[in-house]
């Protein structure tokens, strides 16, 4: 007896996955993030930055943000729904929340401005550079750039707070803030090099 002809539908049922739609949890969470970086600079600014509910409130904005950038990631990876728009908003959405506390403290007159300067050149410049290596191949986040963002993280939740005053949270923040713009800068540094190594190695004849 021959075996009887392959069912048409059954290869296609079996076939590669469809692309994931772009409606879907990790976009819905960065799509949340967007949303909250103008709630959260308004509250921030609010009556000067001076009233403490605001400043609560603000600092509560801040951490959710960072919560659901922790999550979506994750679960995008974990359950193959990264899509082209979350490739795309997901960085946009972190930059705009960390560049918004940090332009926001330092018009506040609560943080230097050279350390808002540094830091922005260096995430706009991580962000160039990866353009600028695309064609020849990408690069990771680093342990380096990982850890350059919680301590970013960390440093801004603790300057949001509204009790700078008292001084072992001030001090705290300090610490925790100058470590963060270390780690950025030698960071930065590290991209820099690899983004040149990158394009020499495609430039170099095939042995």
């Amino acid at each position: 007896m021959t075996n009887s002809p392959t069912n048409p539908a059954s290869h296609a049922s079996s076939g590669p996955l469809h692309a994931p739609s772009v409606w879907n949890v990790p976009n819905a969470l960065t799509v949340l993030r967007l949303i909250l970086v103008p709630l959260f600079v308004w509250l921030l600014l609010r009556d000067g930055g001076e009233d403490v509910g605001d400043r609560l409130l603000a600092t509560a904005a801040f951490v959710v943000a960072i919560v659901t950038d922790r999550f979506d990631g994750d679960i995008a990876r974990r359950w193959n729904l990264v899509t082209n728009f979350g490739k795309i908003a997901d960085p946009i959405a972190d930059k705009a929340l960390t560049g918004a506390a940090f332009i926001g403290l330092s018009y506040l007159g609560e943080l230097p401005w050279w350390v808002t300067i540094v830091v922005l050149v260096r995430e706009w410049g991580v962000t160039a550079l990866r353009f600028w290596v695309i064609r020849h191949g990408v690069m990771p986040a680093s342990r380096g750039g990982k850890l350059k963002t919680v301590l970013q993280a960390i440093a801004l939740g603790l300057y949001l707070l509204p009790w700078q005053s008292f001084a072992p949270l001030h001090w705290t923040a300090v610490a925790f803030m100058a470590a963060a713009v270390i780690v950025t800068i030698v960071t930065g540094i590290d991209y820099v090099g690899r983004a040149l190594r990158l394009r020499a190695a495609a430039k170099r004849p095939l042995p």
